[in-house]
């Protein structure tokens, strides 16, 4: 009989279901919502209404592709947090009642694991996955954390940012030269055609494997002040380079942490994963320092960066296996490390 898995992500401004049946991914059907980008960033309340619109559909979507039925379900997987509260209480309350009424186990899974566990996700018998232990740069517009990965359910984290996240100053960098909201994907457009020298910008002397971006951001900010005191044009005419100088730094600061941390664990396999892994710069540096220090990089297809419930699924067959089942009492969980 095969074991299949119906994975929830209701986490923040994304709704997604998807379907795994015996490790294998059968469908991944994500909702996004346009409603934020008015606003320059995710209004919880407006995140929640969504949701509550898009779960059923989503989820009548992932099954109707994966040519699965409620009844042959194994298990109900669903994102328990952290997240936005709101969003988090949509997917979890829906998940809980469709559990009860079809009377199968609740499998919590932890956001952030399900990031790591994403390099696991199958679409195929023969694809490959990494083997542990591995190194996780987990990277998004919340955390930016080094987890040393040690099986599917032992992680530890041995580098975290001490203020904003990489995903953040992607984001706040871009509104502050007017980019549309998420910025980051502007941001990576932009530098390809800009030159990433025309620029320096601050970079952390934090010791240890811990990050830092607040730094930068304010240097951007000082950037862009004094260029606009001699030139009211000075971001439209510098765009390009701007964006180009301020992802370069953003990479050279992650790089240089995880080269680090490389040596320290010495594992030789490195995994990116999170919203900013889709960026095409970051995913160039690491597959190049890769190559040249003879490790094994894991880069995640485009659509297992962001939040999706695949990712959800794939953790959720672990615990399956290990019949790791949540209470049906438990709340969701806004904050928490991996």
């Amino acid at each position: 009989m095969k074991e299949i898995i119906l994975g929830i992500e209701s986490s923040c401004d994304d709704t997604s279901a998807a379907v795994i049946a015996d490790g294998i991914l059968l469908s991944n059907v994500t909702a996004g919502q346009k409603v934020h980008e008015a606003y320059g960033g995710v209004v919880p309340e407006l995140a929640s209404r969504a949701h509550q619109q898009n779960i059923l559909p989503t989820v009548s979507e992932a099954l109707r592709i994966a040519g699965v039925s409620k009844s042959e379900l194994s298990a109900i997987a669903v994102t328990r947090g952290p997240g936005l509260l709101g969003s988090l209480l949509v997917g979890t309350s829906f998940a809980k009642g469709l559990a009860i009424a079809l009377d199968i186990p609740l499998i919590d899974v932890n956001h952030l694991h399900g990031h790591v566990l994403s390099h696991f996700v199958r679409r195929d018998e023969n694809d490959a996955v990494p083997s542990f232990p591995f190194l996780a740069l987990l990277i998004s517009g919340g955390n930016s954390q080094l987890i040393l990965v040690e099986s599917p359910s032992e992680m530890k984290i041995i580098g975290k940012t001490i203020d904003d996240a990489a995903g953040e100053a992607f984001d706040k960098c871009a509104k502050i030269m007017g980019l549309p909201y998420p910025g980051g994907p502007h941001i990576d457009a932009l530098a390809k055609i800009g030159n990433p020298l025309s620029f320096k910008f601050a970079k952390p002397h934090i010791p240890g494997l811990d990050y830092s971006f607040s730094g930068l951001k304010t240097s951007f900010l000082y950037t862009i002040r004094d260029g606009l005191k001699n030139n009211p044009d000075f971001i439209e005419e510098n765009k390009a380079d701007l964006a180009a100088s301020l992802q370069k730094t953003i990479i050279d600061i992650l790089i240089d942490k995880l080269k680090k941390a490389v040596i320290e664990t010495g594992v030789k396999e490195v995994a990116i994963c999170g919203g900013v892994s889709a960026n095409s710069g970051v995913r160039e540096a690491i597959k190049d320092y890769c190559d040249k220090s003879g490790l094994k990089a894991w880069i995640p297809a485009r659509e297992f960066t962001t939040d999706n419930a695949a990712m959800v699924a794939m953790a959720a067959t672990f615990k399956y296996k290990d019949k790791d089942f949540c209470d049906l009492s438990l709340p969701p969980f806004a904050r928490v490390e991996v």
